[in-house]
């Protein structure tokens, strides 16, 4: 009979030598996974972007591990200890203060150098505000962008806004409650005003769900510098309709290879226009 496949700790086989990228809760401290405990137990070095968030999270499940900080300034100092931990055959996890490491935070490149030295890498998945907020937005998920943090100020923000602007898909951000109504102001003047949601605190006590579009959220006084944690969604922008010269163009080359009837299909299809205005122009095109 084939035998399940458990974590290690449950199969009672050794936690293999690698580098381990271990989510975290982003609030509800239950929201650890039974794995994710496992390998912070036996792990010989864990890496974390603020030891004290990390301490108070072992500490909570009666665990201790050897911290090391790694964050955007300790990350230089601390790669290669963790480098050369992997090549001795340690077992190193890393974790964030809360979430999935590497989102939003410097792990990647530690990820980047463990994987060009030859070292196993474990994703040990869990909480993600990113997913939390999409699963409970109720905008369209199949396909998404997270787009990080955006610049703190206002001219530089609707620069980095106009480049996402066309993207067909969910926009998600990560930003500061001191930030939040300009930053939702910002991308109502730049994106259009879509239908966009704000999560506040996710998984924790004060948890919060605002929906709206950009200028409703921007102006809610609730919003103004709400605490806490948050995540904003922004839905696709619709797609831009086709101007009457890219109907003649696209027109006047149909027509050098199909009758007007087809040619208006063709380009009907193409720009989504309606067929029956595209043949009377195709007709006035073809005549001249």
């Amino acid at each position: 009979m084939a035998r399940a496949l458990l974590p290690p700790a449950l199969d009672d086989a050794p936690l293999a030598a690698g580098l381990y990228v271990v989510a975290t809760p982003i609030g509800n401290l239950r929201d650890i996974t039974l794995r994710a405990l496992d390998v912070l137990a036996a792990a010989d070095l864990v890496l974390a972007e603020d030891t004290r968030v990390a301490g108070k999270l072992l500490s909570a499940f009666g665990l201790s591990a050897k911290l090391e900080r790694y964050d955007e300034h300790g990350a230089e100092r601390t790669r290669p200890k963790a480098l050369a931990a992997l090549e001795a055959g340690r077992r190193v996890a890393l974790v964030s203060d809360a979430g999935t490491p590497l989102v939003s935070d410097p792990g990647y490149r530690l990820v980047r150098e463990a994987a060009a030295a030859g070292h196993p890498i474990f994703p040990i998945p869990g909480a993600s505000a990113l997913l939390a907020g999409l699963s409970v937005a109720g905008l369209p998920t199949d396909r998404f962008l997270f787009a990080g943090f955006p610049p703190p100020k206002s001219a530089a923000r609707r620069t980095f806004l106009e480049e996402l602007a066309g993207i067909r898909a969910t926009l998600v951000f990560f930003e500061g409650g001191s930030r939040l109504a300009d930053s939702l102001a910002d991308m109502a003047v730049v994106l259009g005003d879509r239908p966009a949601v704000v999560c506040r605190e996710l998984t924790k006590l004060y948890e919060t769900v605002y929906r709206g579009s950009l200028s409703e959220l921007a102006a809610d006084p609730q919003l103004a510098e709400p605490r806490g944690e948050i995540v904003v969604l922004v839905a696709p922008g619709r797609e831009a309709q086709a101007s009457a010269a890219d109907a003649d163009a696209a027109l006047a080359d149909a027509l050098t290879r199909l009758r007007p009837a087809d040619a208006a299909s063709e380009v009907a299809k193409a720009l989504g226009l309606p067929r029956r205005d595209l043949y009377r122009r195709a007709m006035e095109l073809k005549a001249r």
